[in-house]
């Protein structure tokens, strides 16, 4: 009995072994390739990022994966213990499909309160970052740790000194725990005040995440102007902010149609990956959002409808990552004839659009016509926004390429959306502002 006890620990504590050689062997070098360009090498494999953040509904990383995605980033620890399909945690069903998580460890923002001259403060946020790593560190599905996200403030030029000297305190923590891992901190912008003072403060950071939009295919040139010269990648990217674009007299942002981001998606990548200055320090791209949300409307970044079907940006991504389309891909907007767009009109008067849209395929199209008011939100750095209210019932004809509604009765801001679906899960979308005076 004591010889077949002895045999049976001695069986487990070999599987023991065995378990800690494969996470020993799954090392992580953020390396120069042959032709001198930032790669992550996973065991020795050169792995560039093709990558996005937000893929967290049921059913998303699995579609992820098959159509080329390599890499994921969440923003929060909490992310990798969600359950996403069949009932497996977020970093579980990553692991499985062989996709690698950028790590997310949320670190607090000044204009959300946290003081980082506050001593108890750091003290508690020091703390959560070390029982965060020490938590997970041995999960062989994380690649990266992702320290921060934008706490510098994304309004800021240059961010707050004493910002930078802890995320030093907090990089050195996390290579306490685990050393075998590179450290990527997060940034709005590429602005040089802040690149030279994460150089200054933060020698122990590996490796820079940038999330900037208009302005993100020339990162790299800015980063090395600025004196960066370890690599980066591009955190958060697509189409351009809201904050970037023309407004009506009243302030509305216009927002490009999907055929427009899907170009800008594409386009970016490729300037920042292999064309601009300093592609040689990019690792890839983190496109921003494989999901949906309420940012300024539904429809600004999100490359998905929350009936799960995928807009142009995705089929962009695609063409960007494997070189070739889709097996079937999304509807195309041609144009869009709207004699009301940007104009001040009159209550319940009736309103007329019209699209041109075709699809790759041939499938044959649906069209939804919907009047949803403005969103009265000033958030910042993508905060929870509130969900506008919709009006379905002022749309007199819907399902055609042409779609009439009856101007609102309530003076104010709105927006008629427009989404086509081609019954293959595929959509576009586009909108357009009017006010009613």
């Amino acid at each position: 009995m004591v010889r077949l006890l002895s045999i049976v620990l001695c069986f487990i504590w070999g599987l023991q072994d065995v378990a800690a050689k494969e996470l020993d062997q799954k090392k992580v070098i953020l390396k120069k390739n042959d032709t001198g360009f930032y790669r992550v090498f996973i065991n020795d494999k050169e792995t560039p990022i093709r990558g996005a953040g937000g893929v967290v509904q049921p059913g998303m990383l699995e579609q992820f994966k098959a159509v080329g995605g390599n890499f994921t980033r969440t923003w929060g620890i909490e992310t990798l213990e969600e359950k996403v399909s069949g009932g497996k945690k977020y970093i579980d069903k990553a692991h499985e499909l062989g996709i690698n998580v950028m790590a997310g460890i949320w670190l607090g923002h000044e204009r959300h309160g946290f003081n980082y001259s506050n001593q108890q403060q750091l003290e508690t946020q020091r703390k959560a970052v070390r029982e965060a790593v020490r938590k997970w560190k041995a999960h062989p599905g994380i690649v990266i740790w992702g320290l921060g996200n934008e706490m510098e403030d994304p309004q800021s030029k240059s961010g707050n000194i004493v910002v930078w000297k802890e995320l030093e305190v907090l990089a050195k923590i996390i290579k306490e725990e685990d050393p075998n891992r590179p450290i990527m901190t997060v940034i709005a912008g590429s602005s040089p005040g802040k690149v030279k003072n994460l150089i200054k403060y933060c020698p122990t950071i590996d490796a820079l995440g940038v999330n900037a939009y208009g302005s993100a295919g020339g990162a790299g040139a800015s980063l090395v102007s600025s004196g960066w010269s370890k690599p980066f990648a591009i955190t958060e990217f697509g189409v351009k902010g809201f904050w970037e674009v023309p407004t009506t007299s009243w302030g509305a942002p216009y927002e490009p149609n999907s055929t427009e981001k899907a170009r800008s998606y594409y386009a970016t990548h490729k300037l920042v990956t292999s064309t601009n200055k300093g592609s040689e320090l990019c690792m890839g791209t983190f496109a921003f959002l494989w999901g949906w949300k309420q940012e300024k409307t539904s429809t600004w970044f999100g490359m998905y409808l929350p009936t799960m079907e995928k807009l142009p940006q995705v089929d962009a991504m695609v063409k960007a990552w494997t070189g070739k389309w889709p097996k079937n891909r999304c509807p195309k907007i041609s144009s869009i004839d709207a004699p009301f767009l940007s104009k001040k009109v009159s209550k319940n008067e009736t309103l007329t659009a019209e699209v041109v849209a075709i699809d790759p395929d041939g499938d044959p199209l649906k069209y939804e016509w919907t009047v949803v008011e403005e969103s009265k939100a000033h958030s910042v750095g993508g905060d929870k926004e509130y969900v506008p209210q919709s009006y379905p019932d002022l749309t007199v004809k819907n399902r055609l390429n042409k779609g009439v509604i009856k101007a609102p009765s309530k003076s104010g801001a709105y927006r008629l959306f427009l989404t086509i679906r081609d019954g293959c899960q595929n959509a576009a979308t586009a909108n357009i502002p009017f006010f009613v005076k």
